[in-house]
């Protein structure tokens, strides 16, 4: 796959017809639609909430959509509406700040260990073997256990075990590059390590790096709605997806919407980030631009 990224790269306006394909792509312009309407309603959220999220009314407690609010109310009487609606901040907050950190970690470390070679390889990727050997969830449970409950817990949580993924593919497309001519060339004229890596080598195998952060959004949204569903992400009275899907769960047969549409929030920035993902994937794709 990765001399794959290195064709596409030197092949014309690789940009361009990335996104001449990935306009084809329905599910992908689909994906890409919904996660904008989540940006700016994260953005906006002031502005489009109908009340105070945090406020409760008491003699409005557990309305049903329509009576005078729009998706109903909890337990508490706080409009749902208007949580969900800032409950996008948070999950967009944590999916962004997870991903960057764990592409950023991931990518300079995989870099690094294909590029260097022989006792740094070795210290980094058995770093690696040994968090891969734990199930994520239950590392990220137990991490998020001890520092916690916090928003900020399950953000480093999910970093921590997030970036060893991102370092295997780097560091597999690095060794890959590393010995084609383009890069004997620029050593061969006296280019230093740090200028060969960052100006020949990383923008040939950024393409994956690409689509794993946007499949790896899906990814990191649902880790942290399943952990503040448990009781370790952001606490109340703030307003987050996954714990509004736990604070609905008592009252499943007689206020049912508590818990739908949370999870329909959930579903549906999961499948958006998703479908761009498999979007990007298929624009990236030499054999898919050679048949288009």
């Amino acid at each position: 796959m990765h001399d794959i990224v290195v064709k596409i790269m030197g092949s014309g306006p690789p940009f361009l017809e990335a996104l001449r394909i990935l306009r084809k792509h329905k599910l992908a312009v689909t994906g890409l639609v919904i996660i904008a309407v989540l940006c700016l309603t994260a953005l906006f959220a002031p502005w489009i909430a109908l009340h105070d999220p945090n406020k409760q009314y008491l003699a409005h407690r557990l309305l049903s959509p329509g009576e005078g609010y729009l998706l109903g109310t909890d337990h508490l009487g706080r409009c749902l509406f208007s949580r969900l609606v800032y409950g996008t901040r948070v999950t967009l907050q944590v999916g962004l700040v997870v991903v960057g950190i764990t592409s950023v970690v991931g990518v300079a470390l995989g870099a690094v260990a294909g590029y260097r070679g022989g006792l740094v390889d070795e210290i980094i990727m058995r770093c690696v073997d040994v968090l891969l050997a734990f199930p994520g969830i239950i590392l990220a449970l137990v991490i998020a256990g001890i520092l916690g409950p916090s928003l900020f817990s399950i953000m480093f949580a999910i970093s921590l075990i997030g970036w060893t993924s991102y370092a295997r593919v780097v560091r597999g497309a690095v060794l890959s590059v590393k010995e084609r001519d383009f890069v004997e060339a620029a050593r061969s004229l006296g280019a230093g390590d740090a200028r060969i890596l960052f100006r020949h080598i990383l923008p040939n195998v950024m393409a994956p790096v690409l689509v794993m952060a946007t499949l790896g959004m899906a990814h990191v949204l649902l880790a942290a709605a399943a952990l503040s569903f448990l009781g370790l992400g952001m606490q109340p009275p703030h307003a987050e997806w996954g714990a509004m899907l736990n604070a609905g769960r008592p009252f499943m047969r007689t206020a049912p919407y508590l818990t739908i549409f949370p999870g329909l929030a959930i579903m549906t920035a999961v499948l958006a980030f998703n479908f761009l993902g498999d979007g990007l994937r298929d624009a990236m794709d030499p054999w898919l631009k050679e048949t288009s």
